[in-house]
């Protein structure tokens, strides 16, 4: 009978923590400067959740360092559901790439939920000799060396989904690392580079205009809201890159109030408004269980430390 009591204790108890989460103004730190994909997000999670929590919900910018001075604020915050961290893919790949971290990503850290994913995609210069991943696997076999891939720069998702593919296929393609992805994609589209890993909703224009091929999308599902395209993995089996955002907190926040984020932050992407604008950036709604997002984040550290590692790739 005592154990019965104490366990009814701690379910009452935590049912009356989630129900009087938040009991002070909320910060939401967004480790990129505003005006970016992830602040437009997190700026649109905040005023969702503002409404329905009836705290403020403060958008606090913190970029620098591969996203890691943001996502280090939040784990070294009070573990009471008050300071929400947003995360990118950076997220699962600076463990293994950065030779220093301040805190520990599954110690210090609980994720709460996976937001929405941004679709990749594999592709190249409308002048090369080839249009299928089959093609280009044949191509840089017989010229290795030869076929260069652009990327926003050295350690981005981008450059390791380049690294990944190299692997995965068994080919020698040159990294030409730039200073972020618009001049990257400024020099794909001139032919002095020809191929590139970008996010669909930014290669789309130029594919429509005829400027740019789609070789295919690297997530391992067909995407819902994008037709017509080969994948990767129907190539090459298992392969899966996709643009992912999420939300973490302070390792050691009670789970009730981990539960009520996410439950409150999926009502929130799924209103039809917020649904309709994030489709609208190329943003499809996942909604994840911390369970989910927690195990995926696991299995992506695990990935990225193995291209990082077979590679040599650092930057500090």
């Amino acid at each position: 009978m005592r154990i019965v009591a104490f366990l009814l204790g701690l379910f009452v108890s935590g049912s009356l923590l989630a129900q009087a989460f938040p009991s002070k103004p909320v910060r939401l730190v967004v480790p990129f400067p505003p005006g970016g994909p992830t602040d437009v997000v997190g700026r649109m999670m905040a005023s969702g959740l503002q409404a329905a929590w009836g705290q403020p919900v403060i958008v606090e910018n913190k970029p620098g360092a591969g996203t890691v001075i943001g996502t280090d604020a939040v784990a070294k915050s009070a573990p009471d559901g008050h300071t929400i961290g947003m995360v990118i893919t950076a997220h699962f790949i600076n463990p293994a790439l950065r030779s220093s971290m301040p805190y520990d990503t599954l110690k210090d850290l609980a994720h709460v939920t996976q937001l929405v994913q941004q679709h990749v995609v594999l592709v190249a210069n409308a002048g090369v000799p080839f249009a299928t991943l089959a093609e280009l696997i044949a191509h840089a076999k017989k010229n290795p060396g030869k076929l260069r891939y652009a990327s926003p720069g050295t350690g981005t998702s981008a450059h390791l989904a380049g690294e990944l593919l190299k692997g995965e296929a068994g080919i020698d393609l040159v990294h030409v690392p730039y200073k972020g992805s618009g001049p990257a994609q400024t020099d794909l589209l001139g032919g002095r580079v020809e191929l590139m890993v970008d996010v669909f909703h930014s290669a789309k224009p130029h594919v429509e205009a005829g400027k740019l091929k789609v070789i295919a999308l690297t997530a391992k599902d067909r995407p819902v809201n994008i037709r017509g395209y080969p994948l990767v993995a129907e190539t090459l089996p298992g392969f899966d890159v996709r643009s992912l955002f999420g939300f973490v907190v302070a390792a050691g926040t009670p789970k009730p109030v981990v539960s009520r984020i996410q439950a409150d932050t999926a009502k929130v992407l799924n209103q039809p408004e917020v649904k309709s604008k994030l489709e609208a950036m190329g943003l499809e709604v996942v909604a994840s269980s911390p369970e989910q997002f927690d195990q995926l984040v696991r299995t992506e550290m695990v990935k990225w430390a193995k291209v990082v590692k077979d590679n040599n790739i650092k930057v500090d």
